[in-house]
């Protein structure tokens, strides 16, 4: 139902892929698809009409294909996502009938009818959900059979390296993309610093996350378009010779 309403975020992938991780014993596993998606997955909103690919069902079943399904890592991301425009197809189909739920709902306003009107509500969410529940149920009842453990581990080794390949390109653009979006002229000498920490250096992320806030802090303290003070006028040209 996140996927629709979009208030708690149990949709995201990183949430997702650790509680589905941590229910078949592998939370480890699942927090590293979850954050390799969510990079991904993080600019999938959907806008007015606009639906968005539908990061819920490729995030669990990912999830389930590589602990339960022993596939590996970059398989399961790369697999993720074509699982997610077939499930936007499935989201375009649900909500086509919603509408008739809609119509319901008109007519049960007319009556003044909120009883109705609230379980027709919760029937539309329950639809909503149902796309994704039987399909991972589906998945999850059939990953441990014997025919489609034999199928996953037929894949051919080019293909598998293939798709870990490809995994790798997935999450370089999904970054791209986001950083793209967040493009700041200002900020950019940061980034790049980052990078080449990060590159270079053998620091943890805690590490990182310290030096970042750091110099945010001194970037903020010593940046002057932060430090003006309300009102008052910008600084005038100077009037003598030492401040020249």
């Amino acid at each position: 139902m996140e996927s629709i309403l979009d208030e708690f975020q149990f949709h995201r992938p990183l949430v997702a892929c650790t509680l589905i991780g941590a229910m078949l014993g592998d939370m480890k596993t699942g927090i590293i698809i979850g954050g390799t998606l969510d990079i991904i997955a993080l600019g999938w909103m959907n806008i007015g009409a606009a639906v968005a690919s539908d990061a819920a069902l490729a995030s669990i079943i990912s999830t389930i294909l590589v602990i339960a399904g022993g596939q590996s890592v970059g398989s399961g991301i790369a697999l993720a996502i074509p699982l997610a425009a077939a499930e936007q197809v499935l989201t375009i189909i649900v909500r086509t009938l919603t509408v008739g739920f809609q119509h319901a709902a008109d007519k049960a306003a007319e009556k003044d009818n909120l009883t109705a009107i609230s379980w027709i509500h919760v029937s539309a969410l329950v639809l909503q959900a149902m796309r994704i529940a039987i399909p991972v149920l589906i998945v999850a009842v059939s990953v441990g059979t014997s025919a489609v453990h034999s199928l996953l581990s037929s894949i051919p080794e080019v293909v598998t390296n293939g798709l870990n390949i490809a995994s790798g390109m997935i999450v370089v653009v999904g970054y791209a993309m986001v950083i793209n979006i967040m493009l700041a002229g200002d900020l950019m000498p940061f980034f790049y610093l980052g990078f080449v920490t990060t590159a270079f250096t053998s620091l943890n992320l805690v590490a990182l996350g310290v030096i970042g806030v750091v110099m945010a802090v001194l970037y903020i303290q010593l940046a002057p378009k932060y430090n003006r003070v309300a009102g008052a006028p910008a600084a005038g040209p100077a009037n003598n010779d030492l401040d020249n």
